[in-house]
C-alpha cells in the first residue's frame, strides 16, 4: 500500500433535491487550482476514504476529489429515504463536478460509483473524458443484488474496534488479500462512535430502501453502457459475482477499445490499495 502522506482537504457543499437541501461533504488532494481533476466514487455503503491510497498516489499530477455519496461517510442522510437513488446522485455530482470548476474530469467509481460514472459518461456534452469501472458493467447480476440485499442497512453495532474490523474482514473478504494496516484503515473510515458508546456503520441503513424486493432477474445497463465513447478501463476481480466474464465480452462488441484489468484473489471488488491496482490505473489515465 502506498504510504499516505500528503495533505487531504475535507469540504462540503450544498445539494439541492425535491425535499430541499442537503450536505455533501468531499476530499480534495493535490493542488486546488489544478485544471486536471480526478474524481473517485466508492461503492454502495462505503464512503470516500477509501481511495486515501489511490489519491496520495495521484495528486502530483491531479486534484483529486473524492465525495461522500449522500448517506454514507460524514455527508448528511436524507429525511426523505426514498429520495436515495441514481437521479439524486447523478445530480449530486453535476453540481460537485461544477464546484470544482473543471471543463473535464476522470472518473474512477467502484460498484456504485462506476455505475454514476457509466450514466454521467452517457450524456449529451458529457464532462467524462477517461471512465475507470471498478467490478461493474452493463449487467449487473441477480444473485450479486441479493447478496448485498442479505446486509445492506442491517443493524450493526460493535462494542470494539476490533469487533469491526471483524465485520469487515468478512463482509468485504473479497476486496482481496489486504495488509492488517489496510483493513484497520477500513474499519477506522467505515464506522464511528455513538453516544452510547457503541461503533456503527459509517451510512444510513435507509439507503437499502432501493433493494426492497429485489428483482429475480439481472439489471441490464447495456443502453448506458452503448452511449459511452470515451476511453474506458474496466478492472474486474477474476471471482466477482457481479461483474461476470460474459457482461464483458458482451461490452467490448460495441467498445472493441475497451480495456481490462482483471485482478487474482478477489471478487467483488477489487480494494484498488494494491500497488499494481493504482499503477495500472495512473497508466490507463496517464495514456495520451
Amino acid at each position: 500500500m502506498t504510504s499516505i502522506a500528503k495533505p487531504m482537504r475535507r469540504k462540503f457543499f450544498k445539494a439541492l433535491w425535491f425535499h430541499g437541501f442537503h450536505r455533501v461533504d468531499y476530499s480534495e488532494w493535490g493542488d486546488p487550482d489544478n485544471p486536471l481533476v480526478l474524481v473517485c466514487v466508492h461503492g454502495l455503503t462505503r464512503n470516500s476514504r477509501d481511495f486515501d491510497a489511490l489519491a496520495d498516489a495521484l495528486c502530483d499530477d491531479y486534484r483529486v476529489i473524492c465525495p461522500d455519496v449522500v448517506g454514507r461517510g460524514t455527508s448528511e442522510w436524507l429525511t426523505h429515504k426514498t429520495d436515495y437513488g441514481y437521479p439524486l446522485y447523478l445530480a449530486d455530482m453535476a453540481a460537485l463536478i461544477a464546484r470544482s470548476g473543471a471543463e473535464t474530469v476522470d472518473w474512477v467509481g467502484t460498484s456504485m460509483g462506476g455505475i454514476i460514472g457509466m450514466m454521467l459518461a452517457a450524456q449529451s456534452g458529457t464532462p467524462v473524458r477517461k471512465l475507470v469501472l471498478n467490478d461493474v458493467g452493463s449487467i449487473v447480476t441477480a444473485a450479486a443484488l441479493q447478496r448485498l440485499a442479505s446486509y445492506v442497512g442491517k443493524p450493526a453495532a460493535f462494542d470494539t474496534l476490533d469487533e469491526a474490523e471483524a465485520y469487515f474482514r468478512h463482509t468485504h473478504a473479497t476486496f482481496g488479500a489486504l495488509t492488517d494496516a489496510q483493513w484497520r484503515h477500513i474499519t477506522l473510515h467505515g464506522v464511528r462512535k455513538w453516544p452510547d458508546g457503541k461503533f456503527r456503520l459509517m451510512y444510513d441503513p435507509a439507503i437499502a430502501t432501493g433493494f426492497t424486493g429485489v428483482p429475480a432477474t439481472d439489471v441490464n445497463m447495456s443502453l448506458v453502457w452503448n452511449g459511452v465513447h470515451c476511453p474506458t478501463l474496466v478492472i474486474r476481480g477474476k471471482e466477482s459475482d457481479l461483474l461476470l466474464p460474459d457482461t464483458l465480452a458482451l461490452m467490448k462488441l460495441g467498445h472493441p477499445s475497451l480495456r481490462v484489468l482483471e485482478v487474482a484473489g478477489c471478487g467483488h471488488a477489487p480494494a484498488l490499495m494494491d500497488n499494481a491496482q493504482i499503477q495500472a490505473i495512473r497508466d490507463f489515465l496517464y495514456e495520451q
